[in-house]
């Protein structure tokens, strides 16, 4: 499946916003660095640096006097950074047979990590099918089956080797074998992450000559999860030359397959050996540490600041300071402490000298006493910036005996609110401990005490976590149905529950539609009501987002009657069917005279009128784009009246000869939503949700607190529309993701006290999930936080907007918690738009009451619902738990 050349992919569009780096062809991302810093703060929420020019002096000196003396300040904060661990994975092929007249491939890598080899076979002359499951004769001991076409085989245990851990599975094949080629990926189960190469499996052909790399020459392959969302296709060869990768056979080989005759005139196999190896680059988090001083300076008026660290290398403190506790950003004047520099007239940038003993690096140096603050980032490179990790705020130092005293004022405060707390938890272990002899009638009473202990101990672990967003009484959004009135609804009922119905894999069985319409009465008595079906249409690309003939529908998922009945078990079950809908972009059959390919074959014969204009890849005569060109195939010029006529007639084609009931729209992002609106309202979709995928907002490569203009985005499209389609709530899986992986929950409630995603505002429109064919699956550009799904499907489905739950999960050990909590929310009639009152949102609770029917939590601290309602438990497990109003 892998191609020959390597391609850098198409801006990413999701996750942080990323820089790149080609490194020997590979497209490695980083969080951006900070683009500026504002000359206003406001703590607690989010501090800022930058500012005006002040009048006090700050210099490297000795520090006047010793021990605790005159110490106003002093803390130790924790430090998590990331280092790229380097090393190398490899493919080797022994030709050679051994005793049993075996050949051998062996796969390895010498990267710390628990690996998978996620593997499978193609057949010479196999047709309509990539993936097969290897005879078991061949597969390695301890493999597992993963349905009918692929194995997983665990690396053996690690060994060591010239001080490197190796991990290495050895495959043995008959030298005579009838199998054209291993396609494998490679699985890292600790993060749960995907590695491929170049966006596609790794593919060793097992026929005829290797004259050249197996893979390419020297190609770095950066397996760290980057955070992007782009398809397959995106990886087509160079930009530009898609008309000379599309002519090439699949697979990496130099020079063409050969075959020589054996002696009796038959055709038989030649496998020839090789070793290649291929450069890794894994990411691990690191815990370091950086403390800081602050004392008065013996006889003068000003302040001595300590700053040590045991971070190595280069380190850099990006500061600056406030006055009269105003929060305006102000540089101090020179002297600076030395190697500082000025950043952009707003703060000072000042590398840390290393330590004698070579442990890490510090520095003191001296602020006048006019300074009431001094709030800092730790910067180790242009992509990497620490912030303090128990808040994900800058770090604020105190400057003056007044605040440092306010400070520990305000510490004192919650130490006094933990003593009290102290004191009931020890009265009640003393009762609890005075009832310890007594028997089983007691037993509740106890269980009741443990409980109370529970709650004030999480109280009491709450007073010293980052700072609580306040209870919001009112709902968060009432979503009036009459403000719009479109022609046609896109949210169906309101109480949709949609089931992705494929994965990125689900076209290597090449009967894919049979296998989902297998399951139509399951997915149903689970309580979904609409099945979103791949792409139907002939494609370049196997998973079908690079369609090509519109009206072909025999694809790798199947054939067109296969597509059909299955529209129809569904139907019988009583679901309704998506239809996965490219309208953004086509792939041409033909070239024109200057040899580019943009004149399209089959029913829909457009010319290159076809084509917008500014695509600078395919030279087309249509007019400039309406949105963001997709550079691997030519982009549809919607702006055309033919166009527009002739995709309006293949939708309600498709809803007529398929029965589909509604439409998933790709890369909507591409072309106004004002075509999107005329192509719903000629097909008349029940449900049509679109995929506006854009980045989120970063600084200092952590993401923004504050994601409304990206969330506006997402509803500017929905609104121009006219309302007549949902749209993927992209911002909340973003803010979920950095809310569980860091235990911020306090992000999931916006400054207003509502969820901070596109439910947050428009919920009837907004399409809720955790997971799809593009974040996980074998892609896994942006996994959800591995073990933590369930708390994602809490939210989801109790919360307003219409979920979406991925294959993957919903064919997992998280069915039976996914089935009970569809049940819930089908039983307390949640729609798309219930109202939800959020009743907790701070460091490790996230706690909602939705409808006054279901209250539910999430992360590690302790909730229970209070007041008159009587609350049943309806679903429990890992740091979540839901209930419901007892009946």
């Amino acid at each position: 499946m892998a191609v020959a050349s390597w391609s850098i992919p198409a801006i990413p569009r999701a996750g942080p916003t990323a820089r790149g780096v080609l490194l020997g062809g590979a497209f490695l991302t980083a969080a951006r660095p900070p683009v500026a810093w504002r000359c206003r703060a406001t703590l607690p929420r989010r501090v800022r640096l930058g500012g005006v020019v002040a009048r006090a002096g700050a210099a490297e000196t000795p520090v006047a006097g010793s021990g605790e003396a005159g110490l106003l300040f002093s803390e130790k904060f924790p430090l998590r950074r990331s280092r790229t661990v380097e090393g190398k994975a490899w493919v080797r092929v022994d030709a050679e047979p051994d005793g049993e007249g075996k050949c051998k491939v062996v796969i390895g890598c010498d990267v710390e990590g628990k690996w998978v080899l996620h593997w499978g076979v193609s057949y010479d002359g196999e047709q309509g099918r990539e993936w097969d499951q290897p005879p078991s004769d061949m597969r390695p001991p301890g493999s597992v089956p993963i349905k009918d076409y692929a194995i997983e085989t665990s690396l053996d245990t690690p060994h060591n080797s010239e001080g490197k851990t190796i991990h290495e599975v050895q495959i043995k094949i008959d030298k005579g074998t009838s199998i054209a080629a291993i396609n494998f990926v490679l699985k890292e189960e600790e993060t749960g992450a995907w590695f491929q190469h170049k966006g596609q499996d790794f593919r060793i052909p097992l026929s005829g000559s290797f004259g050249g790399d197996l893979l390419g020459t020297e190609q770095d392959i950066d397996v760290r999860p980057v955070i992007q969302h782009t398809h397959i296709s995106d990886f087509l060869g160079a930009l530009g030359h898609l008309s000379n990768v599309l002519q090439k056979p699949e697979g990496p080989i130099a020079e063409p397959h050969k075959t020589v005759p054996d002696d009796k005139g038959s055709r038989t196999k030649h496998i020839s050996g090789f070793y290649e190896e291929y450069p890794i680059l894994k990411t691990v988090y690191v815990q370091n540490f950086i403390t800081v001083n602050v004392r008065e300076n013996n006889g003068t008026t000003k302040h001595a600041v300590e700053f040590d660290t045991d971070i190595p290398g280069e380190v850099i403190i990006h500061w600056g300071v406030c006055k009269d506790n105003t929060m305006t950003w102000e540089i101090p004047p020179e002297p600076h402490p030395p190697a500082t520099k000025i950043f952009r007239q707003k703060a000072l940038q000042t590398m840390l000298q290393q330590k004698a003993d070579g442990t890490g690096n510090s520095l003191s140096f001296l602020l006048d006493g006019e300074y009431s603050g001094l709030i800092f980032v730790v910067k180790l490179d242009e992509y990497t910036w620490l912030r303090n990790v128990e808040n994900g705020f800058d770090f604020y130092i105190p400057l003056t005996r007044a605040d440092a005293e306010a400070d520990k004022q305000k510490a004192d405060d919650k130490s006094s609110q933990a003593d009290g707390l102290i004191s009931d938890i020890r009265n009640l272990v003393v009762g609890l401990s005075s009832r310890r002899g007594q028997r089983a009638k007691n037993k509740v009473l106890q269980e009741d005490i443990l409980q109370e202990i529970e709650r004030l101990a999480a109280e009491a672990y709450s007073i010293f976590r980052s700072p609580t967003i306040d209870t919001v009484e009112e709902s968060v959004y009432i979503d009036d149905s009459s403000i719009v009135k479109p022609a046609c609804s896109g949210t169906g009922s309101g109480f949709e529950i949609l089931c992705q119905g494929f994965n990125w894999e689900s076209h290597k069985s090449g009967k894919w539609y049979v296998e989902l319409g297998s399951k139509a009465k399951e997915l149903s008595s689970m309580g979904f009501t609409i099945v979103w079906s791949p792409p139907p249409t002939d494609s370049v690309s196997p998973e079908g987002y690079m369609p090509r003939d519109l009206y072909n529908l025999n694809s790798r998922y199947g054939t067109m009657e296969e597509l059909k009945e299955a529209v129809k078990r569904f139907h019988e079950a009583g679901m309704k069917v998506l239809g996965d809908a490219v309208l953004n972009h086509r792939c041409a059959q033909f070239q024109n005279q200057n040899g580019v390919w943009n004149i399209f074959g089959g029913r829909l014969n457009w010319d290159d009128r076809a084509v917008v204009a500014d695509d600078p890849h395919f030279q087309g005569r249509g007019n400039k784009s309406s949105g963001d060109n997709f550079h691997a195939a030519p982009n549809i010029d919607h702006s055309q009246e033919f166009v527009r006529s002739d995709l309006k007639e293949w939708l309600c084609w498709m809803r007529k000869e398929v029965g589909y009931d509604g439409w998933r729209l790709d890369f909507v992002r591409g072309f106004w939503g004002g075509y999107v609106h005329d192509y719903l309202e000629a097909s008349e979709p029940y449900f049509a949700v679109g995929e506006y995928w854009d980045s989120l907002s970063y600084t200092y490569g952590e993401m923004d607190y504050n994601q409304d203009a990206h969330r506006q985005r997402i509803v500017d499209w929905i609104n121009a529309t006219n309302g007549t389609a949902g749209a993927f709530d992209v911002t909340t899986k973003g803010i979920l993701h950095s809310a569980l992986e860091r235990s911020e929950y306090w992000r999931l409630s916006d400054e207003k006290g509502k969820p901070p995603g596109v439910l947050g505002w428009w919920p009837s429109r907004a399409v809720t999930f955790i997971e799809n064919h593009d974040t996980g699956s074998t892609q896994g550009h942006w996994r959800f936080p591995f073990g933590m799904e369930l708390q994602g499907y809490v939210y989801i489905l109790t919360h307003p907007g219409t979920p979406a739950i991925f294959y993957d999960h919903i064919f997992s050990h998280l069915q039976p918690e996914i089935a009970k909590l569809i049940s819930i929310r089908n039983r307390q009639k949640i729609h798309c738009r219930s109202k939800i009152k959020i009743l907790k949102a701070e460091g490790n609770l996230y706690a909602a009451e939705i409808d006054e029917r279901v209250t539910m939590k999430i992360g590690a601290g302790h909730f229970e619902p209070s007041g008159p309602t009587n609350w049943v438990v309806a679903a429990e497990g890992q740091d979540y738990k839901v209930w419901e109003v007892s009946s």
